[in-house]
């Protein structure tokens, strides 16, 4: 066992079996032996690569779609320049470098990072001189609000509920017989939603809250919001999972080692902007978005200035075989704003979702 898998362990011979959101959170944040709070996971030295570790465009295209839409809505100053789960700082250094372009927006922006780990901090401050750091989204300024989140919803912890012949049972981290970590099944719950036997559904509450916290806002300053994410539309199935050193691996093997993340069900975040009064997008393949905002023209002048991996990165980032389909995109924006760059609104009320 991990030192944390012991600690566990002890916990749940002391008072039972725990949810899955707190095994979660337990394995991420631990302040000794939590997976965030003592390593740096991204790129191919860590267990996964995100998007704009991928390649400076995915960066630049979040800050322009951003930077028009603060365009659009009148150049809005000051305002706040925030991402939840900031990683290592690169998406925000690609989104600061490109917003330059347009006079007037680096200067009136303030940055915000969301970010629980300690250790990430000190990373993001090397990378980014003086950010501002928060414990959540809900202590973000009154200020016009322009926020990205990229794979920051898919590590939030989640619960699950299994249908069973007695109806829904919410699924529990255990002990085996023999001491070692095992899902099993709590009681009978209610859960409002229909399913057959065998069913599996996941609820991430924090995701809604947050989606709703960043809408409030938008709705009552003003911004836009784009969250990117791997996942899907009021989705059915167990897609938690644990990634170490870039391969799947059992979630309950190694606490505290390996990356543990679920599938971003995009539906319920939907509705959480709908009902804080925002505007919200259906949802689109990150590839379709990327390639409508010109990423293939990009590649092709970075490519002929020399840069001899931008097509690859193209073809990583929006081939459907590769990220393009698999991780999805929403916008958030306020009514009778236009729309963030490359969205459409989703002609939907709160309840339908």
């Amino acid at each position: 066992m991990t030192p944390l898998a012991r600690i566990i362990a002890a916990r749940i011979r002391a008072t039972g079996p725990i949810t899955l959101a707190d095994y979660m959170q337990i394995c991420l944040l631990d302040s000794r032996y939590g997976y965030y709070a003592t390593r740096d996971p991204f790129g191919q030295a860590g267990d996964f690569i995100t998007a704009p570790e991928i390649h400076q465009m995915f960066g630049e295209f979040c800050g322009l779609a951003l930077a028009q839409a603060w365009m659009d809505q009148g150049r809005l100053a000051p305002f706040t320049l925030a991402e939840p789960g900031p990683g290592r700082g690169t998406l925000m250094a690609d989104m600061l470098r490109a917003i330059t372009v347009v006079p007037g927006m680096r200067d009136a922006a303030q940055v915000c990072l969301i970010e629980a780990s300690p250790f990430l901090r000190k990373v993001q401050a090397e990378r980014l001189g003086s950010p501002r750091h928060l414990d959540a989204l809900e202590q973000l300024p009154d200020n016009p609000l322009f926020l990205i989140a990229n794979e920051f919803a898919d590590a939030l912890p989640i619960r699950q509920y299994q249908m069973t012949e007695d109806g829904w049972r919410e699924r529990m981290v255990g002990l085996s017989p023999v001491g070692e970590l095992q899902m099993g099944l709590g009681q009978v719950v209610p859960y409002p939603r229909e399913g057959k036997p065998g069913d599996v559904v996941e609820d991430c509450a924090e995701a809604v809250a947050s989606t709703e916290a960043i809408s409030r806002k938008i709705t009552a300053h003003g911004g836009a919001a784009i969250i990117i994410d791997y996942g899907g539309w009021n989705g059915v199935g167990d897609t938690f999972q644990a990634l170490r050193n870039h391969v799947p691996e059992d979630p309950l093997a190694n606490p505290g080692l390996a990356d543990l993340t679920a599938h971003v069900d995009f539906a319920p975040l939907a509705a959480a902007a709908l009902r804080a009064g925002a505007v919200v997008s259906r949802p689109l393949h990150q590839g379709d978005w990327l390639l409508s905002l010109g990423a293939e023209a990009r590649a092709c002048k970075l490519a002929q200035a020399g840069d001899a991996g931008a097509m690859a990165a193209l073809a990583r980032l929006t081939d459907p075989a590769e990220m393009g389909h698999l991780f999805k995109a929403i916008a958030i924006w306020p009514k009778g704003a236009s729309p963030v760059p490359g969205f459409e609104a989703l002609e939907i009320h709160a309840d339908d979702t």
